[in-house]
């Protein structure tokens, strides 16, 4: 972990124009040209780094810290340091200024470091480097990867990252991303991981390749679980129940899902107990208890858990973590009693769906996945549990091509929601793989390779924030200054806190549950969900946005707000009503195009790939002024049809032709840097696409009549 980080500072160090050498005090010294070299794995090693000016030193084992106040280890308070936190301090050696990373374990010490490399890439001196505590937040800080193989939402939109999903280049990278914003968690996640992994001893024809093959699936896996734990992140794989292999069920007459039968059980519990003993970096497995458990009760469904997951872990050589999913549940009292009877070593983290698959929404938690209503059941974590911790799982189905960052929604989320029953978060998709970026031509100016690089301020502003909330935006505003040009940064965040605010608008507006319900970017509801559907087309015409339900309790759907409007109630004050949303919305889209407008006349080093931003910024803007007039234009036309004023039906075509020129703003911003992209639903999205949806609302407020005349 701490080779990781040191590289990471060596580099920030030599951009500054520092010389840089590093020794082990438990070894002779020597030179530092090759990091690679040196071994700072084991716990209580000191290590320095000799500079022009200022040493540092790096103790990953609080016993260490014992002699450091003959240095002048001023604020030295090894009592305030948890694990994975860390402390730095100012001390002096023989006169030589010496600053020092003290740390509980070396993933601490590992954060420590990057600290300190972003601490010179801001400050531009070591000198200036400020003395802090910092501790995690959480201690589950996950993200959900969705593999291309053996997936959950098959399609071209899966299939298309088949390729970089094997290579291991593009984990490295993943991997190091994950490390630097302090995500300590990869889940990855398929239908039936293990065949992939093993071939199982008693069941060898479930696996469907080759010796050589499955000996190059077994030499992806082993590094890539290593290269995580090198940086700190313990891996996770996470199936769905009740699956098996294709090959498995042809062999034994049974079914490929949903068999319970007690080969099923057999085959599935061996299969963990092997794939735990033959992969040693393994941290752990998570389960679900969905899809294909049907006609089982509760009790069943953690009864099939406990006799194949759980008895297969606990046959295996050593202990494992376990990810126990609320999804389907259905029983809290079930899913206690077979955590109890487990008895693991480590705690449980039982993930739940925080507003069903579409978190990024209201920080309010309106609705789960734990049961099909969508009914939130508080027994889950009442009351609190003590060998079982929750992790909210905030799901992105959402924005997949527009580059989304806000970190104002991300410190409201945590505040609200980080109990003390609360262990962390998982961030992730269903319908995105984070790997090839399908949706940008490939272009001289780009400046990534992968899409999770391209969505960075994505993973920055949430891996950073769930590990410190506190974490000020001047980190960030560095940040994009690092990307594009000292000056920008407070500008940049700023665009991105405005842009950002739309698709959470937009989904805490329009109710959505499962994945294919709602796809904001898009302004697409593909499939029903709490409202009418017209059965037209996956984008949300004028007629749906008004017939359904609002997902954030404070919000007033458009029925309610003009039934209230009509009846000359007055609105509580505690509720949003459709127009003050659409104020607020066309303020900031407003903001936001001003502060492109600005921002576009600084590009710095990288015009191209800064004008990528641009674009992706200004089309947020022109959403949100599309979502701004569309909201008052449903107000408007169903006033229209409750009352018969024609100035209301006026004023909802006015209001409709406006919205087709933002859309059309959006239409060419995205179509000169933008391909039309696969989606997970089916067919292909662009938004030019859609633009004739667009006019078709017009027609729908020209030719409506008032209710009782149609």
């Amino acid at each position: 972990m701490l080779k990781f980080a040191v590289s990471k500072l060596d580099g920030a160090l030599r951009e500054q124009n520092y010389a840089v050498s590093e020794h082990d005090l438990s070894s002779p010294p020597y030179s530092a040209s090759s990091l690679e070299s040196a071994d700072t794995t084991k716990s209580g090693r000191l290590n320095i780094l000799q500079l022009q000016k200022v040493d540092v030193l790096v103790l990953s084992n609080l016993s260490d810290a014992s002699g450091l106040r003959r240095f002048g280890a001023a604020g030295l308070s090894t009592s305030s340091i948890r694990n994975e936190g860390f402390q730095i301090l100012r001390l002096k050696a023989n006169d030589t200024p010496m600053l020092c990373v003290l740390a509980k374990d070396e993933r601490g010490a590992m954060y420590g470091v990057l600290d300190l490399a972003e601490q010179v890439r801001m400050q531009g001196e070591l000198e200036r480097v400020e003395p802090k505590t910092s501790n995690p937040r959480f201690p589950f800080r996950a993200v959900k990867f969705n593999l291309p193989w053996s997936p959950y939402r098959s399609g071209p939109a899966t299939d298309i990252h088949l390729d970089a999903c094997r290579d291991l280049k593009f984990w490295e990278r993943f991997l190091d991303m994950m490390a630097e914003n302090r995500f300590n968690v990869l889940s990855l996640w398929n239908l039936h991981p293990f065949t992939f992994m093993i071939r199982p001893e008693n069941f060898p024809e479930a696996c469907p390749f080759t010796n050589e093959e499955l000996k190059e699936w077994q030499h992806f896996w082993r590094p890539l679980f290593r290269m995580a734990k090198e940086r700190g992140i313990e891996t996770y794989i996470v199936n769905w129940n009740i699956v098996v292999s294709p090959e498995f069920a042809k062999a034994h007459s049974v079914k490929e899902k949903n068999d319970t039968s007690e080969i099923v059980r057999r085959y599935t519990r061996e299969c963990v107990t092997q794939a735990i003993n033959e992969y040693e970096d393994l941290a752990g497995l998570g389960v679900t208890l969905a899809d294909w458990m049907n006609n089982m009760t509760p009790k069943e469904r953690e009864d099939w858990i406990e006799e194949t997951f759980v008895a297969g872990m606990k046959k295996a050589k050593r202990p494992v973590k376990f990810i126990h999913r609320s999804v389907l549940a259905g029983s809290p009292s079930e899913m206690r009693r077979v955590i109890d009877n487990a008895k693991l070593p480590d705690p449980v983290w039982v993930e739940i769906k925080f507003n069903w698959s579409h978190g990024h929404s209201t920080p309010r938690l309106a609705i789960t996945h734990d049961y099909n209503s969508g009914k939130i059941d508080e027994a889950f974590w009442s009351p609190t549990p003590t060998n079982y911790k929750i992790v909210w799982m905030i799901r992105n189905e959402d924005f997949f091509i527009l580059r989304w960052g806000e970190p104002g929604f991300i410190r409201d989320h945590i505040a609200a929601n980080g109990h003390d029953y609360v262990g962390g978060y998982f961030v992730g998709s269903e319908g995105y793989i984070p790997a090839r970026d399908y949706s940008h031509p490939l272009h001289p100016h780009q400046t990534w390779q992968y899409a999770f690089e391209k969505q960075w301020p994505f993973y920055t502003f949430w891996g950073r924030l769930l590990y410190d909330p506190q974490t000020p935006d001047s980190v960030f505003e560095a940040e994009c200054g690092r990307r594009y040009g000292r000056g920008i940064g407070k500008q940049m965040l700023q665009a991105y806190r405005l842009a950002g605010r739309m698709p959470l608008r937009l989904a805490s507006f329009h109710a959505a549950t499962w994945d294919y319900t709602l796809y904001s970017e898009g302004f697409l509801a593909p499939a029903k969900s709490r409202g009418l559907s017209d059965g037209v087309s996956p984008f949300i015409s004028i007629d749906e946005l008004i017939d359904h339900q609002v997902l954030d309790p404070t919000y007033l759907s458009i029925p309610d707000y003009v039934e209230l409007a009509l009846a000359g109630k007055e609105i509580p004050n505690d509720r949003v009503t459709p127009l003050q949303l659409a104020d607020r919305s066309e303020k900031d889209g407003r903001d936001l195009s001003s502060l492109v407008l600005a921002l576009r006349s600084a590009a710095g080093p990288y015009p191209g790939a800064y004008d990528c931003e641009m674009d992706d910024l200004e089309t947020w803007a022109y959403l949100s002024l599309y979502f701004a007039d569309k909201l008052r234009a449903g107000v408007a036309l169903a006033t229209f049809r409750l009352t018969g004023r024609v100035e209301e039906q006026e004023n909802a075509v006015r209001l409709l032709e406006q919205t087709a020129k933002h859309w059309d703003g959006a239409v060419a911003v995205t179509k000169k840097h933008y391909l039309e992209t696969p989606h997970v639903s089916g067919g292909t999205f662009s938004w030019e696409k859609y633009r004739d949806q667009v006019q078709r609302d017009i027609r729908l407020a020209t030719e409506a009549k008032p209710r009782g005349k149609e």
